[in-house]
């Protein structure tokens, strides 16, 4: 049995029930006017977008007046039941009272990845078909202009202020109040597209009862309060950011914090002044923040170095038997310096997470939390409780309102994650036959991804199955669990495994690595990346003293792994590997 008593986040609702909302779960629009009815005059979001960056506060009974506004004005443009509207930019308050607003009428909302080229949105949007788009400045002049004809024929309006006000969304609305429906529970609530390319992009459908169900029983395994400020740095189109960052909070009554840039100075000035509790991030985010802090102990010298290495090993093995953080009194000053100290939990997603950040954080007095989900199931489907975590797992799944279980395990114990619950989307739109083969005859969701169970139905992760290596021994090699082990070295700033084929003839694989050096490794020999490549005897100098490192690097990585999982090919690369807007890396290398 775990360590832990789990408890029912959702039990207030139950004397609401056929009061505020009638079905099993309440839609996202009900559920915001319950909160607002509970923490009307709490801080909901928050941005640095006042005179001189200065901070900007809506109460969630503001936020509501606007969303309302706007809501009455979307009816009063035919938007209903059936109908889409589309938007991207930037993470913002505006962004969240379309989406808001949207739901209210009974539409289905479609966030576009705002990073995503012209061509690759406008093969979103020919999918989507929207009735409306709200769009940031950046991208407004392109699609104003441009003239939408036929069945792709859309309204552009601004999501922000400048140029033509008239229709930027704050000032839209209407001259008479229009009524409209709200939706029900089953009701689609958004389209969420996982990919932007030129070919057919597959978006996933997730209904009101998705989302909100997730979002409570995501609650079972982390406490959540009233008071929690969030920080919505990752774009909140992405399902993660959505649910964890914006619907979860909202379903409690927290504030958020919307953060526009990763600029360094403008992320510690956020986290400090927005007094931050809880931070959401991706691995390449909390590697850079860990990374950034080990710099800096180092820096005070091999004592000082050493010492803080003994108090955090004592602050972990006390954290981890006793429950007790002690981690955060010790570290206080180290913590205050990185602008961390009001953090109450750092929430890892998106992407595995190396064992190393997890424990580091929670040495130095830092609750961090890993968790696990794909967009399909709204998304998070685990999650490690602080109070019995595990940092070889992604958590614990929420047995009792969900199932989980592992299809054809090997000898192992590791196969295919499927997954069935109320968080399982309604399917691909308008791709009934790629639905079809992602669910099982019994109603479960293949994931795609490989992993295994322990005793306490903790989730450990091997990676993906289409990413899977076979060697010519046979053995399966997971190059994510690779990737995990180079995750703090600072001279890397980007690495992929992957198999290439080693024998023709045999068709046997290898495992190579694509590695992208860090800007600082070409400073610390007298160059910067730009000049060392330029064509002279000083810059070959240079690339030929960057491969030894990094050769040197995977080479002490390989003596840390098993003989078949060993790396054989290096590929030092002079351009960096494109990521998404959540930094992951895109896997589309050619083997």
């Amino acid at each position: 049995m775990s360590k832990i008593e789990r408890f029912n986040p959702a039990a207030f609702l139950d004397p609401l029930r056929g009061k505020e909302f009638s079905g099993e779960w309440p839609t996202i629009p009900e559920m915001f006017l319950i909160t607002e009815k509970r923490f009307g005059s709490r801080p909901c979001f928050t941005d640095f977008e006042g005179v001189g960056g200065s901070r900007h506060t809506l109460s969630y009974t503001e936020v509501k007046e606007r969303v309302l506004r706007l809501s009455s004005w979307l009816a009063s443009k035919g938007v209903g039941s059936g109908d889409k509207v589309a938007v991207t930019g930037k993470n913002s308050p505006e962004w969240a009272t379309v989406y808001l607003a949207t739901l209210f009428v009974g539409a289905t909302i479609c966030p576009i990845d705002w990073a995503l080229h012209i061509e690759e949105q406008e093969n979103l949007l020919a999918t989507a078909k929207p009735k409306l788009f709200f769009v940031d400045d950046e991208k407004y002049p392109h699609y104003s202009e441009k003239h939408h004809g036929g069945e792709n024929d859309f309204d552009v309006y601004q999501l922000f202020p400048s140029g033509q006000s008239e229709r930027y969304v704050y000032n839209l609305h209407s001259e008479t109040e229009v009524s409209y429906t709200l939706p029900a529970e089953n009701d689609l609530a958004a389209i969420l597209f996982t990919s932007g390319t030129t070919s057919r992009p597959k978006g996933v459908m997730l209904s009101h009862k998705n989302l909100v169900s997730d979002a409570y029983i995501a609650q079972t395994n982390l406490t959540i309060l009233p008071e929690d400020v969030f920080y919505v740095l990752l774009p909140i189109h992405h399902a993660y950011t959505m649910q964890a960052s914006f619907i979860v909070p909202l379903s409690v009554g927290s504030e958020i914090v919307y953060g526009k840039s990763l600029a360094v100075s403008r992320l510690l000035k956020e986290l400090k002044e927005g007094k931050i509790t809880i931070m959401l991030g991706v691995p390449m985010l909390f590697n850079k923040l860990a990374a950034g802090i080990q710099k800096g102990i180092k820096s005070k010298g091999p004592v000082v170095s050493a010492l803080m290495s003994v108090l955090m090993f004592i602050s972990y093995i006390i954290k981890k038997l006793f429950g007790v953080n002690l981690g955060k009194k010790i570290f206080k000053a180290v913590l205050l310096q990185a602008n961390l100290y009001t953090i109450r939990i750092a929430i890892s997603g998106g992407g595995p997470l190396a064992k190393s950040v997890f424990k580091f954080f929670n040495q130095i007095g830092i609750d961090f939390v890993q968790g696990y989900g794909l967009t399909e199931t709204s998304p998070i489907v685990a999650l490690n409780p602080k109070e019995h975590f595990k940092i070889e797992s992604v958590g614990s799944y929420f047995k009792g309102y969900m199932d989980m279980r592992i299809d054809s395990p090997d000898a192992n114990g590791v196969g295919e994650i499927c997954i069935k619950g109320p968080m399982v989307m309604q399917g691909y739109y308008g791709m009934p036959e790629e639905t079809a083969k992602v669910m099982t005859g019994d109603g479960y969701f293949r994931t795609g991804d490989l992993g295994y169970l322990d005793s306490e139905n903790y989730l450990m992760l091997a990676g993906r199955a289409k990413n899977m290596i076979v060697t010519e021994g046979g053995k399966n090699v997971y190059p994510e669990e690779i990737e995990d082990m180079f995750q703090l070295e600072t001279d890397i700033q980007q690495i992929v495994v992957q198999g290439y084929i080693s024998d023709k003839e045999k068709r046997t694989e290898g495992i190579e690595a694509l590695v992208y050096p860090s800007d600082e490794l070409f400073k610390r020999f007298g160059l910067t990346r730009d000049d060392a490549t330029i064509k002279s005897s000083a810059a070959d100098d240079v690339q030929a003293a960057v491969n030894r490192v990094i050769h040197g690097i995977v080479e002490k990585v390989n003596r840390q792994l098993l003989p078949y999982q060993r790396i054989d090919r290096v590929v030092v690369l002079r351009e960096p590997l494109e990521i998404t807007t959540t930094m992951k890396i895109k896997r589309n290398y050619n083997k």
